[in-house]
């Protein structure tokens, strides 16, 4: 067994019971914000990470992962994306992704957090490759659970981009049915939501499948999508929900066909099968989630450990 270069460690708590132990090569940034505390590090076998109240969001190996099947199923899925909504997303890829599609006239990230956006945007160059400064995208720091509410615009996709509801963190009220029923609302006749919806580890599918239970009781069609994203070191869940069309009955050939037409450069990870395979879940999890009666709302939130 090769010994350890590194002399530092970070350890992301899974569970109280579990953890993934990552090397530092060393910490470019960490910061305690109005929210959060934030961290960006170097590390061994992920390049540079971001890290938020000692939870791993986003590695610089990986990410890619990660922000494809948040964002490109749900893009897909509607027949002509031209103004988004993104809540959260600070280090910018995921509106990296959402610009990536020709359609789009207009992108509006929310983000509560300024400071962990404008240090992403000096320390992760990578991850959202000038996203920042194209002249489709609007920036606002403010709650966007408020912003939303003060407005009576419609959008075509709303991408959900925010940590795990932890109790004195600034998400969980960004998981609950009056919250939702809001996004419908927002919504035109074909939109479409995404969010993480937190790991589908054995043991750990409370926000999950809570999440798929109250999405339904909101939007006609929804869909859970499994995932492995290698620097969470627990298998990941995403959630897809629409007004209209059912992502189920896409076709590979149809996913493909779009992606070439409508999305510039090249996907690393989300493609026709790819789609196809993410609108599966193991027996298990399907088992859990018609289990589930949890509906997650503002006066009965739920919290996950952190």
């Amino acid at each position: 067994m090769p010994q350890p270069k590194n002399s530092k460690w970070f350890l992301d708590y899974l569970t109280p019971e579990e953890g993934h132990i990552h090397g530092i090569k060393k910490t470019l940034y960490s910061k305690q914000t109005a929210f959060q505390h934030m961290e960006i590090m170097e590390t061994g076998s992920y390049g540079r990470c971001l890290v938020l109240d000692q939870k791993m969001q986003s590695s610089e190996v990986d990410e890619f992962i990660y922000h494809e099947i948040l964002v490109h199923p749900a893009m897909i899925l509607h027949p002509d994306p031209k103004d988004v909504y993104i809540v959260g997303g600070g280090e910018g890829a995921t509106l990296r992704e959402v610009l990536r599609h020709k359609s789009v006239k207009h992108c509006l990230m929310c983000d509560i957090d300024e400071e962990v956006v404008m240090s992403s945007k000096e320390h992760l160059p990578e991850y959202h490759a000038g996203a920042f400064d194209d002249p489709r995208t609007e920036l606002k720091f403010t709650d966007a659970r408020r912003d939303l509410e003060e407005t009576d615009k419609k959008y075509n996709v709303i991408i959900i981009d925010i940590s795990e509801p932890v109790e004195e963190g600034p998400a969980y009220l960004l998981y609950t049915k009056e919250f939702y029923e809001m996004i419908y609302e927002r919504l035109d006749e074909y939109g479409t939501i995404a969010l993480q919806a937190g790991t589908t580890a054995l043991g750990k599918l409370l926000n999950l499948t809570a999440v798929h239970k109250t999405l339904e009781k909101v939007f006609p069609h929804v869909v859970s999508m499994p995932a492995v994203i290698p620097s969470f070191g627990l298998p990941w869940g995403f959630a897809l929900a629409s007004k209209k069309n059912d992502p189920r009955t896409l076709t590979a050939a149809a996913v493909d066909k779009a992606i070439k037409e409508r999305v510039t450069g090249e996907l690393n990870y989300y493609d026709g099968e790819c789609h196809l395979h993410s609108m599966t879940l193991p027996k298990h999890i399907r088992k859990a989630i018609a289990e589930q009666n949890l509906i997650i709302e503002d006066n009965a939130p739920i919290f996950t450990y952190n």
